[in-house]
C-alpha cells in the first residue's frame, strides 16, 4: 500500500522545521525515523497534509551527558543510543529497554525521541523517561520548553506537544540504586502483552507499567518495603488493562503482578 498525496517538506534548521510546522498546523507531522508513521500512513490510518523531514537539520543527533543525567537528540537513533556509553554510564536502563524494541533493523533507523513522540503506551521508551521523571525539550513560535514526563502523556498516542512544536530532545536523569525492566510479548520484537520497569532506591521504589493503560502507569511502591509479592498487588490495584486478541484485561492485570515482582527483585539485585 501507498500513503495518501501530501507536501513535503525538506528543512535544514530547527527554524525551518519549526516555521513548516506552524503553517501547517494540525495538518503537518514530522519524520524522523519513521517507523511508525510511515506505516500509518501506508495503511491509511494517518494522512498528514504535510511531512516535515528533518533528517537533515543540523544538531539534532547528539548523546550528551549533561548534570544529573544524559540528553538524546532527536535524531539519535535507537541503535545509537544503545550502544552509547555516554547514555548507558548515566543511566543504564536505557540501554536495558532499547535491546527490548522491535528489530535491529528498526532500531537501525527508528529514534528514541520519535518512540517517544508517538506516545504508544505498549512501548518501553515512554515508559522509562515516565519511570525516571524525565523530561521532553520542545521548540516552537513562541520558543523552547521542558515538558516533564508526567505532563507529557496525555493518552493512546497522545501528548501534550502542541500544534507547530518540534520535539529536539529528551532528557533521561541518572538515579540512585538499580533498574530493570522486564516484559512478556508473544514473539520478540513484538510489542509487549505487559511490562514493567522498576527502580529500586534506597529511600524509594516505583515501577512503570506499558501496555495497562491509556498511558505509562507509573506506581510508587515504597510503602511495601521491599515486599515485592505485596508491591505486585499495589500495582495491580492502580492499573486498568484492556483485552484485545492477544490476552484478556484480567491476563494482562496477572501477568503484570507476575512481572512487577522480577523487575523490582532485579532492580533490588542490581
Amino acid at each position: 500500500m501507498k500513503p495518501p498525496s501530501f507536501v513535503y517538506h525538506a528543512p535544514a534548521t530547527v527554524a525551518e522545521a519549526v516555521e513548516a510546522l506552524a503553517a501547517a498546523g494540525a495538518d503537518g507531522k514530522v519524520l524522523a525515523g519513521g517507523q511508525s508513521l510511515i506505516p500509518l500512513m501506508n495503511m491509511r490510518l494517518a494522512a498528514p497534509g504535510h511531512l516535515v523531514d528533518i533528517n537533515h537539520v543540523a544538531g539534532l543527533a547528539g548523546i550528551t551527558a549533561e548534570p544529573g543525567g544524559v540528553r538524546v537528540g532527536a535524531l539519535a537513533r535507537h541503535a545509537e543510543v544503545e550502544a552509547s556509553e555516554t547514555a548507558h554510564a548515566a543511566q543504564p536502563l536505557v540501554r536495558r529497554a532499547l535491546r527490548l524494541v522491535a528489530h535491529p533493523a528498526v532500531r537501525n533507523r527508528g529514534t528514541t525521541v520519535g518512540s517517544i513522540v508517538h506516545a504508544d503506551p505498549a512501548a518501553e521508551m515512554p515508559a522509562v523517561l515516565a519511570l525516571l521523571d524525565g523530561s521532553v525539550r520542545v521548540r516552537g513560535a513562541e520558543g523552547e520548553r521542558d515538558i516533564p514526563a508526567a505532563e507529557f502523556f496525555t493518552g493512546p498516542m497522545e501528548s501534550s506537544l502542541r500544534t507547530g512544536e518540534l520535539a529536539v530532545s529528551v532528557f533521561f536523569p541518572s538515579s540512585e540504586g538499580g533498574t530493570a525492566i522486564v516484559e512478556m510479548a508473544r514473539r520478540h520484537g513484538d510489542y509487549a502483552m505487559a511490562g514493567v520497569a522498576a527502580l529500586v532506591a534506597p529511600d524509594h521504589a516505583r515501577v512503570a507499567c506499558l501496555s495497562v493503560g491509556a498511558v505509562p502507569v507509573v506506581v510508587d511502591v515504597t510503602e511495601a518495603e521491599g515486599d515485592w509479592r505485596r508491591a505486585a498487588r499495589l500495582v495491580q490495584e492502580q492499573i486498568d488493562p484492556e483485552a484485545d486478541i492477544h490476552a484478556t484485561a484480567d491476563y494482562r492485570r496477572h501477568l503484570t503482578g507476575v512481572l512487577t515482582e522480577r523487575a523490582l527483585k532485579a532492580a533490588a539485585d542490581a
